[in-house]
């Protein structure tokens, strides 16, 4: 599926697009949303779920890698850097 199919789908076929054709990355959570971040062909699609409903109550769509950025922050690489552990 492409990009701008993605985007012309209702909410619930874009969830269950996410869930049956999406690969889970990563998770993260905002003050208000836990947001989950799936790869779909060359794009990525995250869904912000309100933890008390546990709706999704937004999609965002991009096929740049910025979007990976709050996730690769959250990655701890100091034993990586320091020699001998």
């Amino acid at each position: 599926m492409q990009l701008s199919d993605f985007i012309v789908l209702g909410a619930d076929e874009k969830k269950m697009t996410i869930l049956h054709q999406g690969v889970l990355i990563a998770k993260r959570t905002t003050m208000d949303f836990m947001v989950f971040l799936f790869q779909l062909g060359n794009y990525y699609v995250e869904a912000y779920c309100n933890p008390a409903t546990r709706d999704i109550e937004e999609y965002r769509v991009s096929d740049n890698i910025t979007l990976l950025n709050p996730y690769l922050e959250t990655i701890a690489i100091d034993s990586l850097l320091t020699p001998g552990r």
